[in-house]
């Protein structure tokens, strides 16, 4: 009797697109900030602030690389140990439920706890977006548990 397949790849997957989907969007396209825009010491509207704030951006792209690499080589570990291949919505569910997971733990990090970011930058209160970020990581996390747990597949 085949393994089942294991959470872990598409757990980590959600965990490192999800990163990828903050630094795109919202470092980089709509520019509501950067990974340290609300150190006062770097702000944004310098050119100095600037390049440390694109360089620490660099370093959080990075690690979201490595931690796409590292679900590549779980996902082949999986086969190797002869799981079976997940349903699509076992798989889809862990990368939401990863995905919710970064927003959760870098939400409450940065942006609560170290204050180095703010979802919004550019308003004056950004607690609501902090709370919405957060909000939004819960219901990825609940949908995609359920998912997992209803796309299970039994060898």
């Amino acid at each position: 009797m085949k393994r089942p397949p294991s959470k872990l790849p598409g757990v980590l997957y959600g965990i490192g697109l999800g990163g990828f989907v903050d630094g795109i969007v919202l470092h980089q396209l709509l520019q509501w900030h950067h990974m340290v825009s609300d150190v006062h010491d770097y702000p944004t509207s310098t050119v100095a602030g600037l390049e440390v704030n694109t360089l620490a951006d660099g370093l959080f792209h990075a690690a979201t690389w490595l931690v796409v690499v590292a679900a590549s080589l779980a996902t082949l570990k999986s086969w190797r140990d002869g799981r079976i291949a997940p349903s699509y919505t076992f798989h889809f569910g862990g990368v939401l439920a990863g995905w919710g997971i970064f927003n959760v733990v870098e939400g409450t990090i940065d942006h609560l706890l170290l204050g180095v970011h703010h979802v919004r930058d550019d308003l004056g209160g950004p607690l609501s977006w902090d709370l919405g970020f957060l909000a939004f990581g819960v219901v990825l996390v609940v949908v995609g548990w359920s998912m997992q747990r209803g796309g299970r597949r039994v060898a």
